[in-house]
């Protein structure tokens, strides 16, 4: 009878929220609630209820973008009452699971809560051929991940972690087909699982989208470099069009989507402009933006591409100015760190993930190529996700990320907007890559570690970052929470 009771339940507040008074009624009381336990309370279930006082608003806010944009997506038609139904659900069903059962266990057996998420490179067939690809994908590279394999790690990935929210990147995602299956029916085999699929979008067409529609549980986040003339030097002639086209397929039948943008040198201005921001959140319906700055690996990698230390600090402040005040979620994977603390690779507790490539290398994440363990070999050894989780290469990283942030009190943590070991800290993360036992992913990655032209670069990066970045850590961050702490202790400004 309670179950029923709460399923009854369940579905009166989702239609509810289809309403838009009610929603905005509901979203306002939400709001105040999540500042309360996010920012002021430091509630435990939140990542940063331990950061300093900044960072755990940075956190808010991002939540808040999030959630202002699903009501704009709502309220404009551009999310399907379907996606909407089958989102809630997810939500409203599955992310509680974590708080249980699977998430539970782990925690009694480890000791720590499991990491939030995977991502899974299914092919690295793609049919662009980008400059700078950290994947080093091509028309003619047809390596796939056996569809019954991702399957099974996708269904460990719930059982083991209690975790619903898995990301597929490629090569490009729409190409994948193994054994007759595809992308969507993978999808569709994981109707509990909700799925952020990077793609390039030129193979969503009116059907594909109509598909998606129907599942409710994938949202595309769209690859873009700019605008037409940015977006076809990097991808191709006639690319940006065929975007364009697939964004109209997508917004017909209601299919929550975004874009994810590869900031440059050249670029990092512009796809932080409000005539940007304007073009793809009002004119094409985008509900969310990931900036994934370029990072020198996989295809001819080129420190020059990178994004300066002084542009990355503009970068930061421009990237929290449209997240707090637009209210739109534009996250930087980099420059938002500050919100979560830091470096989430290797099955970081709470809120890491890490990375299976199309052959089944486990690596720590999707710009750290090197791997000591293989899925499939694994899973033929009678292993599963916690084997790799727990392998000395990807604990030796974890100890870190410890060191670094998520063991120091919060007047002390260390710098979270110099937050990645791949650029900021390699000399630390160097080291780890060396062991015995730990394995470039290809040739490219072989090269980039033996070049030591290269690692002298990628080092004096994140050297002159932090310079820059550490005044504005210590003073917006940290001073605060030493303050705060005198003040507590009895002693006073003077």
């Amino acid at each position: 009878m309670n179950r029923v009771m709460g399923s009854l339940l369940h579905k009166f507040k989702r239609e509810i929220m289809l309403i838009g008074p009610l929603r905005r009624l509901f979203l306002y009381f939400a709001e105040k609630k999540l500042y309360r336990n996010i920012v002021e309370r430091g509630d435990p279930n939140w990542v940063s209820y331990n950061f300093p006082r900044q960072a755990r608003e940075d956190n808010f806010y991002i939540t808040l973008a999030i959630m202002r944009s699903i009501e704009r997506g709502l309220t404009k038609g551009l999310i399907s009452k379907q996606v909407w139904r089958k989102a809630f659900d997810f939500a409203g069903v599955h992310l509680p699971k974590k708080i249980k059962g699977a998430k539970s266990a782990f925690i009694k057996k480890y000791g720590v809560k499991p990491p939030a998420l995977l991502a899974i490179s299914l092919t690295k067939l793609c049919n662009l051929h980008c400059l700078g690809c950290y994947a080093d994908s091509s028309q003619t590279d047809r390596q796939y991940l056996p569809f019954e394999t991702a399957s099974r790690i996708i269904k460990e990935q719930k059982q083991l972690w209690g975790s619903h929210f898995t990301v597929i990147t490629g090569g490009e995602p729409f190409l994948y087909q193994n054994n007759g299956k595809t992308i969507l029916d993978l999808a569709a085999e994981h109707p509990d699982t909700f799925f952020l699929v990077y793609t390039n979008g030129t193979l969503i067409n009116e059907e594909t989208a109509r598909k998606l529609a129907v599942l409710g549980n994938i949202t595309p986040a769209v690859s873009v470099e700019g605008f037409e003339k940015e977006t076809d030097e990097r991808r191709g002639a006639g690319v940006h069009q065929r975007i364009l086209r697939t964004f109209e397929a997508l917004k017909k039948v209601g299919v929550l989507f975004g874009i994810s943008i590869t900031p440059t040198r050249q670029n990092a201005e512009l796809i932080l402009s409000d005539e940007f921001i304007d073009y793809y959140f009002e004119k094409c319906g985008a509900l969310y933006a990931w900036i994934l700055q370029y990072t020198p690996v996989g295809r001819d990698p080129n420190l020059n591409l990178m994004v300066t230390p002084e542009q990355r600090i503009k970068m930061f402040r421009r990237v929290w100015q449209i997240i707090r005040q637009k209210q739109l979620p534009m996250i930087d994977f980099w420059n938002c760190g500050t919100a979560i603390g830091g470096c989430i690779a290797a099955g970081r507790p709470q809120v890491g993930y890490l990375h299976i490539n199309w052959r089944g290398d486990v690596t720590p994440c999707v710009f750290k190529p090197y791997f000591s363990q293989n899925i499939i070999e694994v899973y033929k050894k009678g292993g599963n996700l916690n084997s790799i989780l727990f392998s000395d290469f990807f604990k030796g990283i974890r100890q870190w990320q410890n060191d670094y942030v998520v063991q120091q009190p919060a007047e002390k943590m260390g710098n979270t907007i110099a937050c990645c070991p791949a650029r900021d800290h390699y000399e630390r993360i160097y080291p780890l890559l060396c062991k015995p036992g730990v394995e470039p992913v290809d040739k490219l990655a072989e090269e980039a570690l033996k070049d030591k032209n290269f690692r002298k670069g990628i080092i004096d990066y994140g050297k002159r970052f932090k310079t820059i970045s550490e005044e504005i850590w210590d003073e917006e961050y940290l001073a605060p929470e030493r303050k705060s702490g005198f003040k507590q202790n009895g002693a006073t400004d003077d």
